[in-house]
């Protein structure tokens, strides 16, 4: 012991380090402890656990204090309990800062191996929603192109992006390997400020399909107009995710 500290160290993983004085609970400091291992890979995804007693027993707990730390990271969707086969590691759920970048990009850049099923792409004749959004007419000709993010081996996003036809062109693209912005970057799109906004809502019938949800349940969603230097709106989204998986991290400054 060093002060009112325990550093302990379990099976190849990270080592915990138990404040017994302070007036956090021990749960919540084991289950954070284990948030974070896994957020930064130091459990991967798919490694089982000891059980709870083991726990325990290695780091010097009661039973029922290592049962609350795993029901802290099972409600949260990062330990699953399966029968016949103990606790596992799902996966971290991604934190997404609020800046101008894409999903495909921002999972990239976090060591991630992102997946992207292309839904469909094709010309359509803007909506009304779209033609304000891109500052068009109704009915003019836009891109649209629907994806659903894969990681982890878990569908995260269902993806509805609409882009001028004047902007880039999309026809025979593989956007299954290559994110939208990348191409776009590659194509002299130079993207500099966007409109967001951030929201929740029900999940419709396909998306519940897509995403592995039931009808209704809580999605986050977020849509966005993004601007190239000159001004002109180059590419508007409509994306749905899923909450257990995904979080917008913002900061926040006093002036």
């Amino acid at each position: 012991m060093v002060g009112s500290a325990d550093t302990l160290t379990r099976m190849p993983g990270p080592h915990f380090v138990l404040d017994r004085s302070s007036p956090v609970p021990l749960y919540f400091q084991i289950a954070e402890q284990f948030e974070r291992a896994i957020i930064d890979g130091t459990i991967a995804p798919g490694e089982r656990i000891d059980n709870e007693v083991a726990l325990a027993q290695k780091l010097g707990l009661s039973r029922p204090t290592m049962r609350q730390a795993i029901q802290v990271l099972v409600d949260k969707g990062m330990l699953v309990r399966k029968r016949g086969v103990g606790t596992q590691v799902v996966h971290g759920k991604i934190r997404r800062s609020v800046e101008l970048t894409s999903l495909f990009d921002d999972l990239s850049a976090a060591g991630q191996k992102p997946r992207t099923d292309v839904l469909a792409v094709g010309k359509v004749p803007a909506d009304e929603d779209v033609a304000r959004e891109l500052q068009l007419s109704k009915g003019a000709d836009v891109w649209s192109l629907e994806r659903l993010r894969w990681v982890d081996r878990e569908p995260l996003a269902l993806m509805h992006n609409f882009i001028p036809v004047d902007v880039v062109d999309l026809d025979g693209v593989d956007l299954s390997v290559t994110g939208l912005y990348a191409h776009m970057r590659d194509s002299g799109i130079v993207m500099r400020v966007a409109r967001q906004r951030i929201g929740a809502r029900g999940a419709t019938v396909e998306e519940a399909k897509h995403l592995r949800e039931r009808k209704g349940a809580p999605l986050l969603t977020m849509a966005r107009t993004a601007y190239d230097n000159a001004g002109r709106a180059v590419e508007y989204g409509r994306h749905a995710y899923r909450p257990d998986l995904y979080a917008f991290e913002l900061t926040l400054v006093d002036r």
